[in-house]
This record gives structure tokens, C-alpha cells and sequence, in this order.
């Protein structure tokens, strides 16, 4: 994996987890949107296939 590479994982990943910690209190202030716990848990599921696919890509 390059430095670049890195470098983008670990600025992806706090990034990531405020915009699930946002989407989750979203969800939590506003019950019709869906259940927080699932919506935190989706975001999660994103943000590391996502990841996944940077160091995937890297491996090239």
C-alpha cells in the first residue's frame, strides 16, 4: 500500500465514523426516519466496504 493510499484510509475513517455518529442522531431525534441502531450499523457496513475497496485497489 502506498503512502497516498494510507493517507486516505486514515483520514476516511474519523470522517466516516462523525457522519455515522451524525446519521445516527439524526435517526435517534427523528423516529420516523428508521431505528438509530440500524441506520449506525448500515453506515458502518459503507465505510468499510469502501475502505475495503481503496486498499483493494491499492494491492494493483
Amino acid at each position: 500500500m502506498s503512502t497516498i493510499e494510507l493517507l486516505v484510509v486514515l483520514l476516511l475513517v474519523p470522517v466516516g465514523l462523525v457522519l455515522v455518529a451524525g446519521l445516527i442522531y439524526v435517526a435517534h431525534r427523528h423516529a420516523a426516519l428508521g431505528m438509530p441502531l440500524t441506520v449506525g450499523l448500515t453506515g458502518v457496513g459503507v465505510l468499510a466496504a469502501v475502505m475495503f475497496g481503496i486498499v483493494q485497489a491499492g494491492g494493483r
